[in-house]
């Protein structure tokens, strides 16, 4: 079955006509999208379309490729959806609400992830499958209608974004078109563990967004151990990939640390990630880890650093010249935080 979420309104006006066999008129396309935008999942709720047509749709497309989900509310405002896809794989999606009333989606774009980083529930699953741009742009469409107000969209959730770029960037004309969903780009995030090779295609080819780089500690031999990915894409050659693009973009970009107690929070850790930052133009965003239970460093359980341990850590970086933001502690109850998310098998 086509599925029509994936599509943008132009796309749609080429499609129909072949799916259907014959003309559609060229306003069809946008009254679809329309529709998805007011977060109408059904052909019966598009009222404008004529029912015959509706019916003619139904019979050889769908408008949602993911089938049912779980809402979980936490006392702090977050909504984190449980999707379940076409083939039974599970994704979540979060709707974060932060202390200025900014109201944040956060989507996923594999169904697990590859990555392995030690601290991060969804690196223990495995990577199922990348995710398709429809079922990107709907995890969108499903946290709009939990709330139409949202304001900024993080590509944080589970998985590695610039491993599924492709399918990342068809979401994004979906969601930025202006006869459709009309969501600025530039309010749109992308975070990654620091792949080279999508860092450089990103450079290239776009699209034009705000990019997070997930640093952790700046110490190779140490952010090998926590992050595998630095093995394959190391410190050295991800910093000129990060002048590149910046050179390129000409956008300032931001290095995540998640911190971890007694493990990237010393004197040494905060030397290593400024003398990493030094040339960039970047703000260090500092994570302080989200508790979960059962994952291990070296045989020893992971544990959240005390606020006394990341005022002094974020103090270091301040006398060191570095821009500092500290992560607020949101969506842990019902385990949407950063490094939560993936419900067990």
């Amino acid at each position: 079955m086509t599925v029509l979420s994936g599509y943008t309104p132009d796309e749609l006006n080429e499609a129909l006509p072949v799916l259907l066999g014959r003309e559609i008129p060229s306003y069809r396309g946008r009254q679809i999208t329309e529709w998805l935008a007011r977060g109408v999942s059904s052909f019966d709720g598009m009222k404008n379309l004529p029912r015959s047509f509706r019916e003619e749709l139904a019979l050889c497309s769908a408008v949602y490729s993911t089938g049912g989900q779980e809402v979980l509310e936490a006392a702090d405002g977050t909504v984190k959806l449980v999707i379940r896809l076409h083939d039974g794989e599970k994704i979540e999606a979060v709707l974060l609400k932060d202390r200025a009333g900014r109201k944040t989606a956060c989507l996923s774009t594999q169904a697990g992830c590859p990555m392995a980083c030690v601290f991060c529930k969804t690196g223990k699953l495995g990577c199922k499958r990348n995710l398709l741009a429809a079922e990107i742009v709907e995890q969108f469409l499903r946290l709009k209608t939990q709330d139409n107000g949202l304001s900024n969209i993080v590509v944080m959730g589970m998985g590695e974004p610039l491993l599924n770029l492709g399918a990342l960037r068809k979401a994004i004309a979906v969601i930025e078109h202006p006869r459709g969903l009309n969501f600025s780009r530039r309010r749109i995030t992308l975070s990654s563990c620091g792949i080279i090779d999508g860092i450089d295609d990103l450079a290239r080819s776009g699209p034009l967004l705000e990019l997070a780089v997930s640093i952790t500690s700046a110490d190779s031999e140490l952010r090998s151990r926590l992050m595998p990915v630095n093995i394959t894409n190391p410190l050295d050659k991800l910093k000129k990939a990060l002048l590149e693009y910046q050179k390129t973009m000409k956008r300032r970009v931001t290095l995540e640390a998640v911190l971890l107690r007694g493990v990237n929070t010393r004197v040494k850790d905060a030397s290593a990630l400024a003398a990493f930052a030094r040339g960039l133009e970047a703000v260090v965003n500092l994570i302080p880890w989200n508790p979960v239970p059962g994952l291990l460093f070296e045989g020893k359980e992971l544990e959240e650093p005390p606020d006394d341990e990341v005022r002094r850590f974020a103090l270091d970086l301040e006398e060191r010249g570095l821009k500092i933001t500290l992560r607020h502690r949101r969506g842990r109850g019902v385990s949407g935080a950063c490094g939560q998310l993936g419900s067990p098998e």
